[in-house]
């Protein structure tokens, strides 16, 4: 599925490929890999957990950077309970390393940039510049997505406060 008039590359409607999440609906499970390839079934490898799920263009722009560095801190605050997912198209070894310089180390900072398969799944994929649109999800314990949000504009921050009360709520 592609779908236009849902975000702008300049002045050109961007391709976004996938259907949008909504909430109530189960989560599509999807895979990633790790700083060191390995693939990673993303809520099958995190049961019984909350999860928070942030879709990033990439994270050498500094609205990904902060953001992410964010979501680090606020881990702490959460928990074990709740799983903070990044995942942007850059390049497993760029993650590692940007996660080493950066000192994030709470929130699984993963790669979609084998085969886009989160991207698809989620609505998220950008299909002109094959990179993600920026969006977050809350999925609870059962698996089920309780706040989906998709950022109007690539450089638009998300609203931390509702996702991390979406995130409490779904403990």
């Amino acid at each position: 599925m592609e779908r236009t008039g849902l975000l702008k590359l300049g002045d050109k409607d961007a391709t976004i490929v996938g259907p949008d999440i909504e909430v109530g609906q189960a989560a599509p499970e999807f895979t990633v890999h790790d700083h060191d390839w390995n693939q990673v079934n993303a809520l099958e490898s995190t049961p019984g957990k909350v999860r928070i799920i942030a879709s990033l263009p990439s994270l050498a722009t500094g609205v990904c950077d902060a953001e992410t560095r964010r979501f680090n801190e606020e881990a702490a605050g959460l928990g074990d309970d709740v799983v903070i997912y990044g995942i942007s198209t850059d390049l497993p070894y760029s993650l590692k390393s940007w996660c080493a310089a950066a000192g994030v180390d709470k929130v699984k900072v993963v790669s979609d940039a084998y085969d886009a398969n989160f991207g698809e799944k989620y609505g998220v994929l950008i299909k002109d510049r094959r990179i993600l649109r920026r969006a977050v999800f809350v999925v609870d314990k059962d698996g089920k997505v309780t706040y989906a949000d998709y950022m109007p504009a690539l450089g638009d921050a998300p609203d931390f406060d509702a996702v991390l009360a979406a995130a409490r709520a779904a403990l």
